[in-house]
């Protein structure tokens, strides 16, 4: 169920009464100011952990670090592309459903690979350790993560950015290609990892976590 309220208790009284999945918030409502209302579902016993994305006009850092510091989970500026807002979406109810076993998992198995996490390492199907640069190898860890799911540009992005030395900004493509010539995926048809035109990056194969 969607709701829309259109001010700020009315906002508050809907997170009471329907517990939403997610709340997609703009700050600058009538009565009360969108801060106050993410102090004040944060200060309640019952919604402290429901999701938040602020969807603001007001796009200096200091409005974001304001926002985030109140306790959004996600702040975006307008205006925006709507795509990298369901990527965002995505993003902030996969961590609020805290990990599941696959991304708590030590190593990953596939196509007669194995990712050791523990060692950060990479073994080919005779147990042989392969040079893997550190890029490749988060890059290749957080899909393994998510085996079925694709993962779109920014959201590989968000969750490598801060983990690297380089920017990373452009490079998820690059990265995919090193990848893929490292682990022998045809770039032409590749099937460990896989483009999903117009949406991202998914594993293809089948991945058993441990």
């Amino acid at each position: 169920m969607t709701t829309e309220p259109q001010d700020a208790q009315a906002a508050l009284d809907a997170i009471e009464t329907h517990e939403p999945a997610l709340v997609v918030l703009d700050l600058m409502l009538p009565e009360l100011d969108g801060r106050a209302v993410i102090r004040a579902v944060r200060k309640d016993d019952e919604a402290a952990h429901t999701p938040i994305l602020v969807l603001s006009a007001r796009s200096s850092t200091i409005d974001r670090i304001a926002g985030l510091e109140d306790g959004a989970d996600d702040y975006l500026p307008k205006p925006f592309d709507p795509r990298e807002l369901v990527s965002r979406i995505r993003a902030v109810l996969r961590r609020s459903a805290g990990p599941d076993a696959a991304e708590e998992a030590t190593t990953y198995r596939f196509a007669g690979w194995r990712l050791d996490r523990t060692s950060h390492s990479l073994f080919d199907n005779s147990d042989n350790q392969v040079e893997i640069g550190g890029a490749e190898f988060r890059l290749l860890e957080v899909l393994l993560s998510r085996p079925g799911q694709v993962l779109s540009r920014a959201e590989l992005m968000e969750k490598l950015r801060g983990r690297e030395h380089d920017p990373f900004d452009r490079s998820i493509d690059v990265r995919v290609s090193h990848l893929r010539r490292l682990l022998g995926d045809d770039a032409r048809s590749p099937l460990i990892v896989k483009t999903v035109y117009g949406e991202g990056y998914t594993i293809g194969v089948p991945v058993e976590a441990g």
